[in-house]
């Protein structure tokens, strides 16, 4: 069940982001609202693509979220193999994303400051 729903999920994700998807999309507001007039406007009509936006938001949320999950840890997952390859890379990096917010933000302070801005190095490299 849970592959056929992160399946199910990656594909959606890609159709939901092709193109053609916000060209259906923009093609079934433009048919709904070219009904309006014939229609007088009703509240049926309203709740037609009320109902229906409202339907295929809510479901593509968790479809995304599954999709962005799993491609997020993917990545992450790829990110600590580089890390572990690289000899001088400081290996207690690996599971950052772990740690509280806090200690997230003392270390990339720490990075900060290890690293020279743009302004600081040009600027350096400028003097005689």
């Amino acid at each position: 069940m849970k592959d056929f729903f992160a399946q199910m999920a990656s594909r959606a994700a890609r159709a939901l982001g092709h193109p053609f998807a916000f060209l259906l999309a923009t093609a079934v507001v433009i048919g709904w609202a070219s009904l309006g007039p014939s229609l007088g406007y009703s509240e049926n009509w309203q709740l037609v693509i009320n109902t229906g936006t409202t339907i295929i938001t809510f479901l593509s949320v968790f479809l995304i979220q599954n999709s962005q999950n799993r491609e997020s840890l993917a990545m992450q997952l790829k990110l600590d193999e580089i890390i572990r390859a690289i000899k001088d890379a400081r290996n207690e990096i690996i599971d950052l994303e772990d740690l509280p917010e806090e200690q997230l933000e003392k270390l990339a302070a720490q990075f900060r400051r290890a690293v020279p801005t743009e302004k600081t190095s040009s600027a350096t490299s400028q003097q005689p």
